[in-house]
C-alpha cells in the first residue's frame, strides 16, 4: 500500500515537471517570433541627375571614296600608293582608251567638214542675194526686170538662208561633239576629290577600268578616306537622348593613346531610334590636323547625362529583384514592404528608381527577397 502511495506521487512529480517545461518552450518561441529582424536602412533622395555614362564609339572618316573612273580604258600609270597623302584636284592615275583618239579624230574631221559647207552655203548666200537685190533696184524701171525673174531671185535668196541656218547648226553640233569627246579624254586622268590619304591601292598599270556600274568596274582603282577631319559616331541608348544639343562638348579616349583625353562638340544628331538596337546615332566632330587618330578605331565616350527635373536614388544594394520582379524593400510601421520599381542610371553607388516611392521614405539598405513581404523589421540608419 505504501509502496502504491509513493508511485503515485512520482508519476504526479513528472507529469507537472513535463507540462513546465512545454509552457515554457511556447513561451520561449512567442518571444522569438515577435523579435523583429534588424536590418540596416537607407533614406530615399530627390536630386536632379547631371553626371557621364562610357559608351562605346566609333571613328570614321569625314570623307570616303573609292575612285573610280568615269570611261572605259587601261592604266597607263598610278601615281599615289597605300599610304600617299593627297591634295583635292591632284592626278591620282592615268589611263589611256585609243578608241577616244579616234572618236576625238573624228569630230575633228567632222567639224571641219560642217565649217566648209557654212563656208559654201554663205558664199552661195551671199551671191544669190546679192542677185535679188540687183533685180529689185532694176525693177523699180518699168520694164526692165521681168516680175517673174524677181519673184524667182527673192525665193532662191530665201532658200540659200535657210541652208546657211542648216549649216550654222551642224557648225554648232560638231563643236559640240568635239568638246563632248575632250570631256571623255580629261576622264583618262583620275583626279583626288578632296584632301586625303590613300588607304588601299587595289589595281596596277595595264588593267581594264571602268565605270561602277560597268562590267570592267568591279574594283576600285583606290581608296581616300580624310584624316584631317573625323567623326566620332556614338549610339546614344534611348534613354540617355534627352537633353542632347549640338555644339555641346564631349570628352572621349581611344586605346592608342591610353590616359590621354580629347574633346569634340555634338556636329550631327539623326533624330531618329534604330528599332533593332534602340539606339541614336549621333556624331562628334574631331578636327584632327596631326592625324593622331585614325579612322576605323573605337573610343570610349564620356556621355553626359542630364535630367531637368528631380528623380529619386538609394543604394545600389537596396534594389534586389527574383525571378519576377524587380523591387525594393520599404520599412513600413515596423513591416517589410516590397515596392516594384524600374530602374535608371548608377552613379557613385547610388541608383535612380522609378516606382512607389516618395522621398524620405525608409528602405532596406542590403535588399534580399529573405526579407519577405509583410516581416517585422526593426530599423537600423545605416
Amino acid at each position: 500500500m505504501r509502496s502504491h502511495f509513493l508511485a503515485c506521487i512520482f508519476s504526479l512529480t513528472l507529469i507537472g515537471c513535463s507540462s513546465s517545461a512545454v509552457e515554457q518552450s511556447q513561451t520561449n518561441e512567442a518571444a522569438g517570433a515577435a523579435s523583429p529582424q534588424q536590418v540596416a536602412t537607407a533614406t530615399v533622395e530627390s536630386q536632379k541627375l547631371d553626371t557621364t555614362l562610357s559608351l562605346p564609339a566609333q571613328i570614321t572618316p569625314y570623307e570616303a571614296v573609292d575612285l573610280y573612273p568615269k570611261v572605259t580604258g587601261f592604266i597607263e600609270t598610278i601615281l599615289v600608293d597605300r599610304g600617299s597623302h593627297v591634295k583635292a584636284g591632284e592626278v591620282i592615275a592615268r589611263l589611256s582608251a585609243p578608241e577616244l583618239v579616234a572618236q576625238h579624230s573624228q569630230a575633228e574631221a567632222g567639224l571641219h567638214t560642217a565649217e566648209a559647207q557654212l563656208a559654201a552655203t554663205q558664199a552661195k548666200f551671199a551671191s544669190d542675194h546679192g542677185t535679188y537685190l540687183h533685180l529689185a533696184a532694176a525693177a523699180q524701171t518699168p520694164g526692165v526686170v521681168a516680175g517673174n525673174d524677181l519673184q524667182v531671185a527673192e525665193q532662191t535668196a530665201a532658200a540659200d538662208n535657210a541652208q546657211l541656218e542648216a549649216a550654222s547648226n551642224n557648225v554648232q553640233a560638231a563643236r559640240e561633239s568635239l568638246r563632248s569627246i575632250a570631256q571623255l579624254e580629261s576622264y583618262l586622268e583620275i583626279r583626288a576629290p578632296f584632301d586625303g590619304v590613300v588607304v588601299q591601292r587595289n589595281l596596277h598599270p595595264g588593267a581594264l577600268v571602268g565605270p561602277a556600274s560597268g562590267q570592267s568596274g568591279t574594283q576600285s582603282i583606290v581608296q581616300i578616306e580624310s584624316v584631317s577631319r573625323l567623326r566620332v559616331v556614338v549610339p546614344v541608348p534611348e534613354a540617355y537622348v534627352a537633353g542632347v544639343q549640338e555644339g555641346q562638348q564631349v570628352a572621349f579616349n581611344v586605346p592608342a593613346y591610353p590616359g590621354r583625353t580629347y574633346r569634340a562638340p555634338i556636329a550631327r544628331i539623326s533624330h531618329d531610334i534604330n528599332q533593332n538596337t534602340r539606339t541614336m546615332q549621333v556624331e562628334l566632330d574631331l578636327r584632327n590636323a596631326d592625324a593622331q587618330v585614325t579612322p576605323g578605331t573605337f573610343a570610349s565616350v564620356e556621355w553626359p547625362i542630364h535630367r531637368s527635373y528631380a528623380t529619386l536614388f538609394v543604394p545600389s544594394s537596396a534594389v534586389t529583384s527574383d525571378q519576377q520582379r524587380t523591387f525594393v524593400i520599404r520599412v513600413n510601421q515596423g513591416k517589410a514592404e516590397w515596392v516594384d520599381v524600374k530602374t535608371g542610371v548608377t552613379v557613385n553607388g547610388k541608383t535612380e528608381v522609378f516606382g512607389g516611392l516618395q522621398p524620405g521614405e525608409v528602405v532596406v539598405a542590403n535588399a534580399t527577397d529573405s526579407i519577405r513581404n509583410g516581416t517585422a523589421v526593426s530599423a537600423q540608419p545605416k
